[in-house]
């Protein structure tokens, strides 16, 4: 079993570093290709929504065809892309590969989350599933800080040649990885059950609770992001790589839960876990309103990464008992909530910034969060608890 989580993980690590490469190289991008800022910023667009919105597609063919072999392939197909896209001769040709990159990506992080469905028993889930999660938020906290440094030293096209090799070296991990996996796999299922092994998922009346509580977590956690150097500026703090410390925060709340959270359910149980993630990123959410000295905002994003994994992690382990048969469906079903939330948030944060200040907002974004922790305790108390 922890073999194949460790591949699964580093396969999942791999494909996250792709998913905001991008973002700190917007401007040389801009200048190298001749398009307007705004413009070049919709390449992070041209990955994220094809990544959300195809993972019901995709979800089902790991199902189909195997976790193992799904995640190999699209691997290999995402660091092509990524290494064709340090040779892009003009912006449409970037566009479109970074929209491929975002279309074969949705296919990698699902199989991965079912696949350690498949492999831990349920005692053992939540533990097997911090993991995968830990593994793709490290991946995307890393890619955007590695390739702001990348491109200052040799260029926005560099960061797809790093990038492209990481994904060729975990390639080759992973063939060998998960080779002989078969037997730790559910079975395999057939495409014409694909449509009823949906309607089976969302006739679970936990399905709603599962996919609209991750869309929620999107929406009210991670749509402070882009508005953190904001924050920091009416603190009097204008440096961005303070920014980027202060967002790291979020991977040491990460860190602490990967590294507590066999105890921590052990001693309070799902429910209790699951309802204190809730309570402790809103407290957190509450703390970044407040302001103050940047270290202290450290702090605040620690907590809210900690919060967001104990509540995140308690509601997938659920998830992954949607349909036992189909868990690459749920999970993809499942990832692509969590992600449409994510691309929703900051809208909603920037119109509440806009219209309210940004005070009032993370105030109602932090009883959004409670609510969801509260709501997610008390509507899915009635499943099995893990022995």
């Amino acid at each position: 079993m922890n073999r194949l989580l460790n591949v699964a993980g580093l396969v999942t690590f791999a494909t996250s570093l792709f998913t905001r490469a991008v973002d700190p190289a917007i401007p040389q991008i801009a200048g190298s290709l001749g398009v307007e800022m705004a413009t070049a910023a919709l390449l992070s667009t041209a990955f994220a929504l094809p990544y959300a919105v195809l993972q019901p597609l995709l979800g089902p063919v790991a199902d189909v065809f195997g976790k193992a072999r799904v995640m190999t392939l699209c691997l290999l197909l995402l660091t092509l892309a990524g290494i064709a896209s340090a040779f892009a001769p003009n912006f449409p040709t970037l566009l479109t590969l970074r929209m491929a990159s975002g279309i074969v990506s949705g296919g990698i992080f699902p199989a991965a989350m079912a696949l350690a469905a498949d492999v831990a028993p349920l005692g053992q889930r939540q533990v097997a599933l911090s993991r995968i999660l830990f593994a793709g938020m490290s991946g995307n906290l890393l890619g955007a800080s590695a390739a702001g440094i990348v491109a200052d030293l040799i260029g926005w096209r560099g960061v797809f040649v790093v990038i492209g090799a990481v994904g060729v070296l975990v390639f080759i991990v992973a063939i060998v990885g998960f080779r002989g996996t078969t037997a730790a796999q559910a079975p395999r299922i057939g495409f014409k059950s694909v449509p009823g092994n949906y309607r089976t998922i969302l006739a679970n009346p936990h399905a709603k609770v599962c996919f609209g509580s991750v869309f929620l977590e999107g929406v009210f956690i991670f749509g402070v992001f882009p508005y953190v150097a904001q924050l920091l500026i009416a603190t009097g703090e204008t440096r961005a790589t303070i920014a980027g410390i202060v967002i790291a925060g979020f991977w040491i709340g990460g860190v602490a839960y990967t590294m507590s959270i066999g105890n921590v359910l052990e001693v309070f149980g799902q429910g209790r876990v699951m309802l204190g993630g809730g309570s402790i990123a809103a407290l957190a959410l509450i703390a970044i309103a407040m302001g103050g000295w940047w270290p202290l905002a450290l702090l605040s994003f620690a907590g809210l990464g900690l919060g967001f994994y104990l509540l995140h992690g308690s509601i997938q382990v659920y998830m992954t008992e949607l349909a036992p048969e189909a868990r690459g469906a749920a999970a993809a079903l499942h990832s692509s909530s969590f992600f449409l939330g994510q691309a929703l948030g900051p809208v909603v944060y920037g119109f509440g910034f806009t219209h309210v200040g940004p005070g009032p907002t993370l105030f109602m974004a932090a009883a959004g969060v409670a609510l969801v922790g509260t709501m997610a305790v008390k509507l899915l108390h009635d499943r099995p608890q893990p022995a």
